[in-house]
């Protein structure tokens, strides 16, 4: 009988060479603003005038199918700390460019890989601001908003060794099952209270797990009524814009009351009627804030580990069923969206083992840029690897 539970997987890579400057942490080279010029010239795909880059994932999740969109804003806003960080903070015209372009790979990867008994498939993205605490190490040191486009195997998984439920990238510093064991019927009525959604339809968890690892666990999701068709109308984007807001308000409600009792409602709430109606008037919204705040003044080292500002997870799956769900999540320590639904990504450097995946997978890139650029969504970008054509 198939035993539950997340997965750890072993992803090879081809070694890059770069020389880290003296002094850095490698994910913090990974994340500045020097490495894009590799990402670009080395990796990228496509890029448009809306400062949107497509690449390939050098560092991949999965070498079946792995890319990345990336609001490259490094070159035009060189303070990191003024740069979108989520897409509620992109431009419209940039968004509405950037929906088109989630939904042709999307629609891509249903097209390639229509079994979800046989593949799984994600496309989201997370927070990259400065959410860690500053004197933690390894906190990006460029601030851009990036999505994921992912496919894995189910054999893969299926076949891969259960992961350790206390690996770092499987938990949140505490914050989500916090969430979850004092605040999970008030978290729901929110959105349910808040949320205007016609195509985004809640659904119980039974519907949203993966058999195989039992995740995403204990989240709010969502049900994309009409499938793939939904994705070509902007309805539905801005109700996926409207769970990130909402989660967003809660958020940022939450630890405004963890850091000052009887804190106002904090400005520029996109829900002001639900959130002094339900959050700041609920009694377990506001004694869950108190067990915080006490540990935080009493427990330096756990007040170190809180994220202040709005840190989250936002993707869009294919469950047992086929059925595309939509959740979101506090983000975890570990950072990598995979984890959201139950995947560990133990990344190994093989150039080898890399090659032999290479070719398929540079294929299914080129397809995609192919049909965005048939969108008039960018131009591709020649690297020693294929044309600008290819």
């Amino acid at each position: 009988m198939m035993q539950t539970g997340p997965r750890e997987i072993v992803t090879p890579f081809r070694p890059i060479p770069l020389d880290v400057p003296e002094g850095m942490k490698p994910n913090e080279f990974f994340n500045s603003t020097e490495n894009l010029n590799d990402l670009v010239h080395n990796n990228g795909l496509l890029s448009n005038p809306e400062n949107l880059l497509l690449y390939r994932k050098a560092l991949g999740h999965s070498n079946t199918f792995d890319t990345s969109i990336i609001y490259n804003t490094s070159q035009c806003i060189l303070n990191p700390l003024g740069r979108p960080v989520r897409r509620t903070q992109v431009p419209d015209d940039v968004r509405r460019v950037w929906n088109r372009m989630n939904q042709i790979i999307i629609e891509y990867m249903m097209e390639q890989f229509p079994d979800p008994a046989e593949h799984l498939m994600l496309a989201g993205e997370a927070s990259l601001d400065a959410t860690w605490p500053l004197t933690s190490p390894g906190v990006p040191s460029i601030r851009m908003l990036h999505n994921h486009f992912i496919v894995f195997p189910m054999d893969t998984l299926t076949n891969a060794p259960l992961a350790d439920l206390n690996n770092p990238n499987l938990t949140d510093g505490g914050q989500h099952s916090l969430f979850q064991a004092y605040m999970r019927d008030v978290y729901r009525k929110f959105f349910d209270t808040a949320l205007d959604l016609d195509i985004l339809k809640p659904i119980h968890s039974h519907e949203s797990n993966l058999n195989l690892t039992g995740y995403p666990q204990g989240l709010p999701c969502w049900e994309i009524q009409g499938g793939i068709d939904s994705l070509k109308e902007i309805r539905f984007w801005n109700e996926y814009d409207l769970i990130l807001k909402g989660f967003i308000d809660f958020y940022r409600s939450f630890f405004s009351q963890v850091s000052t009792r009887n804190a106002a409602m904090p400005r520029d709430i996109y829900f002001p009627d639900a959130v002094d109606d339900i959050l700041l008037f609920d009694n377990d919204f506001l004694s869950t804030a108190k067990k915080v705040r006490d540990q935080c003044i009493h427990d330096a080292k756990y007040a170190n580990s809180i994220r202040w500002q709005p840190a989250f997870k936002q993707l869009i799956y294919r469950n047992d069923d086929g059925k595309l769900i939509v959740t979101i999540s506090q983000n975890s320590i570990g950072n990598a969206i995979t984890e959201l639904l139950g995947v560990v990504v133990k990344r190994e450097p093989d150039a080898d083992a890399y090659s032999k995946t290479e070719a398929a997978l540079i294929g299914h890139l080129l397809e995609v840029r192919r049909r965005l650029i048939a969108a008039d969504l960018g131009d591709g970008i020649e690297t020693e690897h294929w044309s600008k054509e290819s």
